[in-house]
């Protein structure tokens, strides 16, 4: 059997890489939903972009439900909590990702104009809508959930959803969006060719740039935002009660991991470089490589909001005594095990069929081939 404690730190690495995966795989398209009405100016550009995504995106909806699975079962006490905070912002995110499959579906079944742009921008609104969405969640979690645990550990949220749309949270939500943008534009610069093409190169360079402004400007707000420290003694190789240390609130404490390992600054750099890698690739027109690094930049932006509050997880800004972290709020060290294992053996097979599946239907889809094929799915 696996150390509880090692446990413990795989499965904070493995929820930041299937974070990291929805966020390239489900994110691409995403951001080539985002883009759909703008970059598509007639209707059949808009079905050259949707099917260059069409036979991916529910494939690429495994590593969404996977990320939430695997955070229910390795988390429990953050996915009670979360979800108590978060209810009606996680319900406007399914509100807005039922557009995407009855979109991606219906939309050319009737070749009426009214019909299909209705369509078009309900497919934008379910790939917008959660992608900002998550970026705003991810900036509560930040800056602190406003929840306890009872006596009995019975979560309970004292804050309001519109609380949740504060100026910091927004920032994050534009880092989450322009970063899923930019990365699914580069996914059409390597999948088209003409006028959508130019218009994707030009959408991804725009994007990318508002990514590292808000990713820059957003590092300048944390430094100056009170972070969270455990003042007590704590036992990560133990099975323990999130109720049962201290925490305080500090200024500055969320840049005391970079402090002390200095090598994490790689990290946010790498959110830094893959972005202006992909400004300056697609500039050259090497959409492939600028794919690769708006992945770069993705892994970069994911990973520093995970290494800035470790090794808190759920910070609570109204009881920092209940705070959720990496050692407190896990399974059992035997369904931590099993479940190592399991994802061992999975997400390789995962990652196999879907570069099978993306090598299968590669190649360029022009407008001359959708009017050569107009009873395509899409």
């Amino acid at each position: 059997m696996i150390d509880y404690e090692i446990l413990k730190l795989i499965w904070w690495l493995l929820v930041g890489v299937l974070l990291l995966g929805f966020a390239v795989m489900d994110g691409h398209d995403m951001g080539v939903g985002t883009l759909l009405p703008f970059v598509g100016k007639s209707d059949d550009e808009r079905r050259v972009i949707l099917n260059s995504v069409g036979p991916h995106w529910e494939g690429n909806q495994v590593w969404f439900i996977t990320a939430g699975g695997a955070i229910f079962a390795a988390w429990p006490l953050v996915y009670a909590a979360a979800f108590s905070g978060f209810y009606f912002a996680m319900l406007a995110v399914l509100w807005a990702l039922f557009f995407r499959p009855v979109g991606f579906d219906y939309r050319s079944k009737v070749p009426d104009a009214r019909w299909r742009s209705f369509w078009d921008w309900g497919i934008f609104v379910g790939s917008a809508v959660p992608a900002l969405v998550f970026g705003v969640a991810f900036g509560n979690v930040i800056q602190g959930v406003p929840f306890h645990f009872s006596d009995i550990m019975m979560p309970y949220y004292t804050g309001s959803f519109w609380a949740l749309f504060n100026p910091f949270a927004l920032l994050c939500g534009v880092v989450s969006l322009s970063m899923l943008v930019a990365h699914g534009a580069n996914y059409l610069v390597i999948r088209t060719e003409g006028q959508v093409q130019q218009r994707a190169r030009r959408a991804s360079m725009i994007f990318t740039l508002i990514m590292l402004l808000a990713f820059a400007l957003g590092g300048v707000m944390v430094a100056d935002m009170p972070g969270y420290v455990i003042s007590s003694v704590v036992e990560p190789g133990a099975a323990q009660s999130p109720l049962t240390k201290t925490v305080v609130v500090q200024a500055g404490a969320w840049l005391e991991n970079y402090q002390r390992y200095p090598l994490t600054m790689l990290i946010p750099a790498l959110g830094f470089i893959g972005g202006v890698l992909s400004i300056l690739l697609v500039a050259s027109k090497r959409g492939s490589l600028a794919f690769i690094a708006t992945g770069i930049a993705e892994l970069g932006i994911i990973f520093t909001a995970g290494v800035s509050i470790f090794p808190f997880v759920l910070p609570s800004s109204s009881q920092p005594g209940s705070s959720l972290t990496v050692w407190d709020c896990v399974s059992s060290q035997r369904t931590l095990g099993i479940m190592f294992w399991v994802a061992l053996v999975m997400t390789p097979i995962i990652i196999l069929y879907t570069s099978w599946a993306y090598r299968a239907m590669r190649g360029k889809l022009t407008v001359a081939h959708i009017q050569a094929n107009k009873h395509s799915a899409y």
